[in-house]
């Protein structure tokens, strides 16, 4: 589990988060959804330490992750998988060397052991076979999911995608928000999704918490997203027509 208490971020004199409490559980992939400007990206680097809050706390369990000093955070960063928004693979390697890249970073794990984690990795996201290949011979979508392996690689307890989705079509989309739900089921993992694909709020939605401008506005599950009261999620949720008529008939029903 991850909770952050009482979270604020400014920029010179801008305020971009203002006060976030927020938990997000173990075994749940936990949405962060908002409008560009909302604080996703900013709340997103404080929880993995790529920036320092201006005041306020983040935990991982028990342990105070923004207070850690520089070899304790090395050691919490063993584990925590990412997932970024362009995939982010080295063009000049193959996929092997990409998943096994955080392993030769962090891993004193022998070469047999790195090359069968690669396999299983491989194997969990449906790509046995492409070791060989490099991130250009491989489709958007394969590239996606080459991410994931790398991401779990380390055995993960906490993972954290930026825009899983950003880029794909909406088949794919689906391919890679039920995947990644899977492995944070099976593996317990505490999952921190940063986006604004509805379809993944409806689809894998078990934890969400709305910004809106620096501020959590409201939370809740995917059930409740089609029959909330909350004026600023409506404008978010139903901007789309269609959705608009789905929670119309949801609610006629």
């Amino acid at each position: 589990m991850i909770r952050t208490e009482h979270v604020k971020k400014s920029f010179d004199d801008k305020q971009v988060l203002k006060g976030l409490n927020l938990t997000f559980y173990d075994g749940k992939t936990n949405l962060i959804i908002g409008r560009s400007g909302a604080g996703k990206t900013v709340l997103l680097k404080i929880l993995v330490g790529l920036m320092a809050p201006t005041a306020g706390k983040v935990w991982y369990g028990e342990r105070e992750f923004t207070a850690l000093s520089k070899k304790e955070l090395r050691a919490i960063r063993m584990e925590v998988g990412m997932l970024f928004q362009g995939s982010a693979l080295f063009d000049s390697m193959t996929v092997e060397e990409n998943i096994r890249f955080p392993m030769d970073m962090f891993s004193n794990k022998s070469t047999k052991e790195k090359q069968m984690r690669v396999d299983y990795c491989l194997e969990r996201v449906e790509l046995s076979g492409v070791n060989k290949k490099f991130p250009s011979e491989i489709s958007g979508g394969m590239q996606k999911r080459v991410g994931i392996a790398r991401s779990i690689v380390l055995e993960p307890k906490y993972l954290f995608c930026d825009e899983p989705n950003s880029g794909l079509d909406p088949k794919t989309s689906l391919v890679i928000d039920k995947l990644i739900s899977s492995i944070t089921k099976e593996n317990n993992i505490t999952t921190v999704i940063n986006t604004h694909d509805m379809n993944s709020v409806m689809e894998i939605g078990e934890n969400i918490a709305l910004l809106h401008e620096g501020n959590v506005v409201w939370t809740g599950d995917k059930s409740e997203v089609l029959t909330t009261d909350n004026e600023t999620l409506e404008n978010f949720i139903f901007a789309s027509p269609f959705l608009l008529k789905l929670r119309d008939s949801f609610v006629k029903k």
